[in-house]
Parts: C-alpha cells; structure tokens; sequence
C-alpha cells in the first residue's frame, strides 16, 4: 500500500478521535477520570503525522535508490530529498496538480510513478520535453536533431549484486547546456529490442537495432537512466505523463555504506 495513503488513513482516524473527544467525549467524563488509551494515544501523534503528512505532500520527501540506474550520479544505498513543489502543487494522493509553479527541465533528476506499476516509485534523468524528438543512435543522445556532447572522463567500474563485477566507461554530457555524468557498456547493444513493451503513445517512436527515434507527446516527458546500458527507462516502457510525477531530486542526505555522500547536490 502506499505510505502516503497509510499516512492519509492515520492522519483520519487519530483526528477523527482528537475532534471526538475535543466536542463530545470530555464532556461526560468527570475532572478525576483518566483519559481511554486510544484517546491520549490519538491526541499524542495527531499533530505529528499532521506535520510529517504536511511536509511530505507538499515540500519535501525522502527516498532511498535501490538500483544502478543512475550511476554515476546515484549510487545504491543513497538517500535523497526530492521537492515535491518545484512541478507545482499537487493534492495528495490523487497527484492531480492545482497550482502551477514550475515544470521539468531538461537534466532534472526525477522522481515518478512507474507508468507501468504507479504504485513503484523510479528516478531517472529528464531528456525529453513535450514536444521533443529524441534520438539514441550508436549510444549518443541527439535532442531535436542536435547532438549532445559526450566527453570520455575514464573508466567506472562497480560491483552489483551477487558480486558481479561490471565493467563501463565514464563520460560527462552536456545535455542542452547542463553537465552531468553518465556510464556506457561498450560490450551491449544500446536498446534491447527483445525488452520494448507496448506501451501508450507506442506509434511516436521507431526503432531498430542500433536507433531510437521518439517524438514526446503533450503532456509527456522522456527519461533515461545515467547509467545508460544497466538502465530499464522510457527506452522500454515509453512517456511519463505529468500527473505521474513526484518531484525533482536535489540532495543526497545520508548513505550508510559512504559518508562522504552526504550533502552532495544530485546534478
């Protein structure tokens, strides 16, 4: 179940009990006798899970990346504050959008709902606005028919799970003018056309076994993950539409396994 609507369901129901007892239930009780259990219960984290609710909802919210997709900039174990406000204000629960405030720009970290699963969070990096044509070919990026620069900055090399040592090279793109790290697999094909889903809006990409092409509908946004070759992103299941989105990463504040991490920006 999503936590948020946990949240939602205890925010209720200790409130519902706080108000109850606030305009009904102290009245028949006399000065001497104790409050029940599960009113002081109730009274004691009612205006805790107001605040936690409050923040979470509308300013900020934590997370913890689960996977390599997003090396080099994130790595396994980080977690990460995302602002839940910088796409605008959204009712929670419901994620519909009520005041506009900002929207994706290209090279954001964001954090969504999985179009395939909503109820599973992803994270991955904005590559194309509504609107855009965006080409994979021979593993480099081109946004509207312009190459995105791509710098060798040496090799990366990690160890996932199972001990299974990998292998990548590193390089800094300049995507539309902001710089950020990324990871190729020189020994895999850069899409995995066995793994392409039918997914909605299916009939605005083309693909071959060395080439992507995608025009990104209104309202959509085109995601990949930094570490491009280890990466399940809208390569293969398609567009993350708005009212899908969560909010932009932007600082890493704590990780366990690496505590020079910490308080690092996510670029």
């Amino acid at each position: 179940m999503d936590f948020s609507l946990i949240m939602f369901v205890m925010l209720l129901v200790t409130g519902s009990v706080w108000l109850a007892d606030h305009f009904l239930l102290r009245r028949s009780r006399s000065s001497s006798d104790k409050e029940p259990w599960w009113v002081e219960y109730s009274k004691s984290f009612f205006p805790v899970i107001l605040i936690v609710f409050m923040l979470r909802s509308f300013l900020v919210e934590p997370f913890k990346i689960p996977s390599s997709s997003m090396r080099p900039t994130l790595i396994v174990g980080d977690f990460i504050v995302v602002n839940k406000f910088s796409y605008g204000i959204r009712i929670p629960i419901i994620g519909k959008k009520i005041i506009e405030i900002g929207a994706p720009e290209r090279g954001d970290v964001m954090v969504f709902h999985y179009p395939e699963d909503p109820s599973t969070d992803f994270i991955k990096r904005v590559v194309g606005l509504p609107g855009d044509t965006v080409e994979y070919r021979g593993k480099q990026l081109y946004i509207n028919g312009i190459l995105q620069e791509q710098t060798r900055d040496g090799d990366y090399n990690y160890v996932e799970a199972a001990l299974n040592f990998v292998h990548t090279e590193r390089y800094v793109e300049n995507l539309s003018g902001r710089a950020h790290g990324m990871l190729i697999n020189p020994d895999v094909p850069g899409v995995h056309l066995g793994a392409v889903a039918e997914f909605r809006f299916r009939e605005y990409c083309t693909y071959n076994s060395d080439r992507l092409t995608c025009t990104v509908p209104s309202g959509h946004y085109f995601m990949l993950g930094d570490n491009r070759d280890n990466s399940r992103d809208s390569r293969y299941w398609g567009f993350v539409p708005d009212r899908l989105i969560v909010g932009k990463a932007f600082m890493i504040w704590m990780n366990f396994g690496d505590l020079k991490r910490i308080g690092l920006s996510v670029q």
